[in-house]
């Protein structure tokens, strides 16, 4: 799996915490789930009290631990940061209003409409445009590369619609969902599932390439069938489907 390092100047305590919150979030722990005491840690990654309250300071900001003095104290996990799956990415968000969920389904429904009227408008040049997003695509081998990738391609075929206000909010809610965004990585065994999302992508650019409508619909309908999980099932929405 892939994970967002630290920054080369960072600090002891910055690599902590971003090793501490990297096994939270890959191994899923629940709500309460008990990461150590206070010396267990400290003699777990060979650091000095100063460094170690340093380490808690910056996992308490991001609301991920909290700590309990005492007999069966410790250090335990706080919340759950929201958490969305897509294809063969995992991504985890700060808490944020609109809900990302809710910014997820937006760029859905919104880039499921764009989508249709660049299939009806995109010039030679937006098609060109288009496959030389898709060489980035097949060219991120990091999960933060890919999704990237793969908003930058779905803006592309935004401006390919050729629907100025729309495309506008679609850059809108992609900042919006990157500026909340604070970890991504593969899902485990994720090859076939990455191996599909290119396949899918490549296969909506050629239909809009030759403007074949069946090709077009149904590899629309491939790439958003059970585009989005989250961990609460009462809030992943239905996607939206061709006739």
């Amino acid at each position: 799996m892939a994970r967002r390092e630290p920054a080369v100047r960072s600090s002891r305590a910055e690599r902590v915490a971003a090793d501490l919150e990297h096994e939270i979030l890959s191994e899923r722990l629940p709500v309460g789930a008990h990461l150590g005491r206070r010396s267990e840690i400290m003699d777990r990654f060979g650091i000095s009290p100063t460094v170690m309250n340093e380490t808690l300071r910056i996992l308490r900001n991001r609301d991920l631990v909290s700590v309990r003095s005492g007999p069966g104290g410790g250090i335990t996990v706080a919340s759950a940061p929201p958490q969305i799956r897509t294809g063969a990415l995992d991504m985890w968000f700060q808490a944020s209003n609109p809900h990302p969920l809710d910014l997820f389904e937006g760029r859905l429904y919104l880039e499921f409409g764009l989508t249709k009227a660049a299939f009806e408008r995109a010039t030679a040049e937006d098609i060109s445009s288009m496959r030389a997003a898709m060489v980035t695509m097949r060219s991120s081998a990091q999960a933060p590369d890919f999704f990237d990738a793969v908003l930058a391609f779905h803006s592309v075929v935004a401006a390919a619609a050729h629907i100025p206000v729309l495309e506008g909010m679609h850059q809108l809610i992609v900042t919006s969902i990157k500026a909340v965004l604070s970890r991504v990585m593969f899902v485990k065994d994720h090859e076939p599932l990455l191996a599909a999302s290119l396949d899918v992508h490549d296969d909506i650019v050629a239909s809009i390439a030759v403007h074949d409508q069946a090709s077009f619909v149904e590899a629309i309908n491939r790439h958003d069938r059970d585009l989005i999980r989250a961990d609460d099932p009462d809030r992943t929405p239905d996607t939206p489907q061709h006739p």
